[in-house]
């Protein structure tokens, strides 16, 4: 009977023992809350209600947790949540140029894109060799005005010039003084904005650095006869012009008017003599327009033959 007795005890403590060690871990409780509310709570991936609210018996250890709002980023982190009370707070990031409820968007006034346009005009319409060529105009929509001038010779492939600068008032201006060693011809001169938005182009004539010459068909003639003069230009000139000296009113020069250069730089002119005209020694004096060469000849009028 004794053995029996303490055989019962001893098993009895062994299996309060066992019990003692198998019991359930303690939980943990989580509290949630945002700036803005109403954000959508994802405990490990699981959607699991909007802020505020409290989740409990949340197993101790780590955990993943996300907050999502529309129009803001997503906040996520990884937290060990522990036996008892845990709290989140999270104030959550707009999402850029996206306006939330509560917010106050600036809007930054966005200026009007200024329209660019440039001018251009010539101070002369022809330039003699050795002169200088005013180049101006207006300009809008920029700082600078970029010029390019075409030609003869060296300019042949065009030359940049300096940009001027443009003006409080919008203008701009630019003096062109190549010197004398430029070849007489057709040159162009461009002008642009930096972006080349615009173009503006003129054509000019440069003119001298040639010869001017005259002949005519007779040294000597009847007062009333047609005389022909003919002569080139190679000064670049378009036209050239003459005036009659001899005696008595010819004395100061008679004007006879333009005449036009052709394309091979040959000029003519026929003349009719008046019956009335003084006898005498006769000078036809040829210039180019205007003026940087000119050429003579001589013939008479009235004598016996």
């Amino acid at each position: 009977m004794i053995r029996k007795i303490l055989i019962v005890p001893l098993i009895f403590f062994v299996l309060l023992a066992g019990c003692v060690a198998e019991q359930a871990p303690e939980k943990g409780t989580i509290q949630f809350t945002s700036s803005p509310t109403g954000a959508q709570v994802y405990l490990d991936n699981q959607f699991r209600g909007t802020t505020p609210s409290t989740l409990s018996g949340i197993d101790t250890g780590s955990h993943t947790i996300e907050f999502r709002y529309t129009g803001y980023e997503s906040w996520s982190a990884t937290m060990v949540v522990s036996a008892g009370s845990n709290n989140v707070f999270v104030a959550l990031t707009p999402k850029a140029g996206v306006s939330t409820p509560g917010s106050v968007t600036t809007v930054t006034p966005v200026s009007p894109v200024s329209p660019v346009s440039v001018t251009l005009k010539l101070d002369k319409e022809l330039m003699t060799i050795g002169d200088s060529m005013i180049f101006s105009g207006t300009a809008e929509g920029c700082k600078q005005v970029l010029l390019t001038i075409y030609g003869t010779g060296t300019y042949e492939n065009g030359i940049s010039l300096s940009p001027p600068d443009v003006g409080t008032l919008g203008t701009w201006s630019y003096t062109w003084n190549p010197g004398s060693k430029i070849q007489s011809g057709t040159y162009t001169i461009i002008a642009t904005d930096p972006e080349k938005k615009v173009t503006v182009k003129k054509e000019f004539p440069v003119i001298g650095g040639g010869e001017v010459t005259v002949t005519s068909n007779t040294r000597s003639a009847a007062k009333g006869s047609v005389l022909q003069f003919s002569g080139i230009c190679t000064t670049g000139a378009p036209s050239v012009h003459l005036v009659l000296y001899g005696p008595e009113q010819y004395a100061g020069g008679v004007e006879l008017g333009t005449f036009s250069v052709q394309a091979d730089r040959n000029w003519n002119f026929a003349y009719t003599l008046d019956t009335t005209m003084p006898t005498g020694t006769y000078t036809m004096y040829v210039y180019d327009v205007p003026k940087t060469s000119s050429g003579t000849t001589q013939f008479t009028v009235g004598f016996t033959q």
